[in-house]
């Protein structure tokens, strides 16, 4: 498991992306490449660097300094040789890839000018695009979202799945905010459209980026007045409440097959099953 709370290795380190500056950190750097579905350059033993990079080219994006050393990224649109999706790297790597696949995504979209239409070109090592028009500068884009862990009267926890799902992938219910609408009103909003339950207790517990797509998910946790579910058929097709002794089982069987480790709904649904089981109306 990946703690987002806890302050982050990369260093980004701005004053870096000095074009002199950058020349020297090139030499003494790592450069792995992204491609355009965000699976990242790897190997045996994780991420694969490049054994010759060459020159820095202008879509080389600058992510920062990891454990004393610069890393750069290299957008491609195809990956050559093996690769791993950011989920799947070794979490000890999980800081500078997830910045890795958003930024480099990002820059293979080629976003236009939001001002006045015309091309823009990455600038500031990556950080940013400069429309080659009006200099209008843009910067990657965030989109809110929020993952609830729900749990009922008696202490079980919601899964839902998706219809575009595997039929044994189970998550806990999440959604994108609204415009002009909090963090809080979207996890009432998207529980009571997808599954019929109306929240109390709303609580938030951590947050984590997911590049993607290019997300920043707010996780919490609530409670549920009634065990009463209404899927909606659209957004999830089916959705129960299990104990902790319901989701070893069906768990361990393989009839069911929870988020991977490396995200946030995982670490959500682990949390409640360390808890000692209460009673959630109290």
């Amino acid at each position: 498991m990946i703690d987002w709370r806890e302050p982050s290795q990369l260093d980004r380190s701005p004053a870096l992306r000095a074009e002199q500056d950058l020349d020297a950190a090139w030499r003494a750097g790592r450069v792995v490449e992204v491609d355009e579905s965000g699976n990242i350059s790897a190997g045996p033993e994780g991420v694969r660097f490049l054994d010759d990079p060459g020159q820095r080219q202008l879509d080389d994006i600058f992510v920062g300094t990891f454990r004393g050393e610069p890393w750069f990224a290299r957008p491609v649109l195809r990956m050559d040789g093996e690769s791993l999706a950011w989920r799947d790297i070794e979490p000890g790597q999980a800081d500078p890839t997830a910045t890795a696949v958003a930024l480099s995504r990002w820059h293979l979209q080629s976003p236009p000018c939001e001002r006045c239409g015309e091309a823009t070109r990455p600038d500031l090592a990556g950080a940013r695009r400069t429309c080659v028009g009006c200099g209008h500068w843009a910067f990657p884009r965030t989109d809110p979202c929020v993952i609830v862990a729900i749990r009922d009267p008696d202490d079980r926890l919601l899964l839902a799945r998706q219809p575009s799902w595997a039929p044994k992938r189970f998550s806990i219910i999440a959604g994108f905010i609204e415009a002009g609408e909090s963090a809080e009103q979207a996890c009432h909003r998207e529980v009571y459209e997808e599954v019929g339950v109306e929240l109390t207790h709303l609580t938030y517990v951590s947050s984590q980026p997911w590049p993607m797509p290019r997300s920043l998910m707010l996780g919490f946790e609530a409670r549920s007045g009634s065990a009463s579910l209404r899927p909606d058929g659209l957004e999830i097709a089916e959705a129960r409440f299990l104990s902790r002794t319901e989701l070893a089982r069906v768990v361990g069987e393989g009839s069911l097959v929870l988020p991977p480790p490396a995200s946030i709904a995982r670490s959500l649904i682990e949390r409640w099953r360390v808890l000692p089981e209460v009673d959630v109306n109290l």
